[in-house]
């Protein structure tokens, strides 16, 4: 997050409202062994309808930044616990000194476990490279992750920004990126950019920051 290198993330999906979420479980995660910051954070769209989701939706998202030596917890009924590892590729953005306050949340996972590559190679080489290509305001990093167990969803793409307007942002992502980067809509780049054969979406959508807090 923000200028760190995150080499692990453990994420946590919750429809329990951020002040309890923030009492009752951040706590919790942050005494275990390699947890070293959470931050909390507001969905902004509940109820998401314009892209297709294997996941059920939520309220809440806790985003903690964890070592090697973590090892997610087995968490409770109304929460839902994914650990993700740094992929072998760098990020892409620009850092801009900021903290980061909105998020857009991607994961997605390949029909078939064979096209895993083939998949990450189009995000990071065409999704991703396009859209920090065009500097779309507001976005900051973008950077991928993989899941540790290597099941569904599989990757996650991290997207910061560095305003809490992370729903207003969002929506500017596409045009700005067609007008810049890839042109007329239904054009070979655009199609190349907008989809792969692999992709599964397993969900999208925008948080605000809410809350942050360091392991002691």
């Amino acid at each position: 997050m923000e200028d760190r290198q995150s080499p692990f993330l453990y994420l946590e999906l919750t429809d329990r409202a951020a002040p309890d979420y923030a009492r009752e479980r951040v706590p919790e995660v942050l005494t275990l062994r390699g947890a070293e910051r959470a931050t909390w954070w507001q969905n902004q769209k509940p109820g998401r309808g314009e892209y297709p989701r294997t996941l059920e939706e939520f309220a809440t998202l806790g985003l903690f930044e964890v070592g090697a030596d973590f090892a997610a917890p087995k968490p409770p009924r109304d929460v839902r616990g994914i650990h993700f590892r740094r992929t072998g590729r760098p990020g892409q953005g620009i850092l801009t000194g900021k903290p980061t306050l909105g998020l857009e949340l991607v994961l997605v996972s390949p029909r078939d476990p064979a096209g895993a590559q083939a998949l990450r190679d189009w995000a990071d080489f065409i999704h991703i490279r396009y859209i920090a290509a065009a500097a779309v305001p507001g976005f900051t990093m973008i950077t991928p992750y993989e899941n540790v167990n290597g099941g569904a969803p599989r990757f996650l793409h991290l997207y910061e920004m560095d305003t809490p307007d992370a729903e207003p942002t969002f929506q500017r992502m596409t045009p700005t990126t067609k007008e810049r980067q890839i042109g007329r809509f239904g054009s070979p780049l655009w199609k190349q950019w907008a989809g792969h054969e692999q992709l599964v979406v397993d969900y999208v959508n925008t948080f605000a920051r809410v809350g942050v807090r360091a392991s002691e």
